[in-house]
């Protein structure tokens, strides 16, 4: 019996730190359960968002969503972050301290669209709201432009609820262009960027503000013209 417990629970020796199989297994097993839990969220906000884009689209014939995209932040990802912050690497840890390990982006036409998407999902009752920056009024000095809302929503299991934290980036296509070349131009770039290059980064952000403020008057034109 003994022998056979020692094959089932393997012995592996990693840079000094023995770990057992069993032990690898249960922390896996943690691992999925946090990812479940928190793509459990992502569908509770995005099903929100599709019935009011719903609403929207039969009462005023519009539809005030171009798309929404979600992502659970990977292990890699987490584990980076808890170390960056000098916190315990463990799934109770970034429970406790990450409020983005869910995310879900979701781009609009108008600026209006966004604060009134906003406050649609701010005053439902089953959620509340953790924390919100105004990075439209507000800029990053990069330019970067988006409201950040962290929501936390009920997820309802078979025994038990769970409160999950998300986090809502919403912004108009214009504004996620820019933040996407922007991503894709820096990704993996661990040298310093010259500045005219930042610079240059800036000024496309500065005219794609103005050119949403554009757009949102024009909008609003040829809605008193209906």
């Amino acid at each position: 019996m003994i022998k056979e417990r020692e094959i089932e629970n393997k012995i592996v020796k990693t840079n000094d730190i023995i770990i057992t199989s069993n032990e690898v297994e249960t922390k896996m097993e943690k691992v999925q359960e946090m990812s479940m839990i928190y793509r459990s969220a992502i569908k509770e906000i995005t099903t929100k968002l599709e019935v009011l884009d719903g609403e929207f689209k039969v009462k005023r014939k519009r539809n005030p969503i171009e798309y929404i995209k979600s992502r659970v932040k990977s292990l890699k990802s987490i584990i980076g972050k808890l170390e960056r912050l000098d916190l315990e690497v463990s799934c109770e840890s970034a429970r406790s301290n990450l409020n983005d390990i869910a995310g879900v982006r979701v781009v609009c036409s108008f600026l209006s669209d966004i604060y009134e998407i906003a406050e649609m999902l701010k005053s439902q009752d089953d959620i509340t709201v953790i924390a919100e920056k105004d990075y439209i009024k507000h800029p990053k000095p990069n330019g970067y432009r988006s409201l950040h809302l962290v929501l936390e929503i009920p997820v309802f299991f078979s025994e038990h609820v769970e409160y999950v934290p998300v986090e809502v980036q919403i912004r108009t296509i214009a504004m996620d262009f820019w933040a996407s070349l922007e991503h894709k131009l820096y990704y993996k770039t661990f040298e310093d960027v010259p500045i005219s290059i930042t610079s240059d980064l800036k000024e496309c952000a500065d005219v794609i503000a103005s050119t949403d403020r554009k757009m949102q008057e024009i909008q609003r034109k040829v809605e008193k013209l209906n």
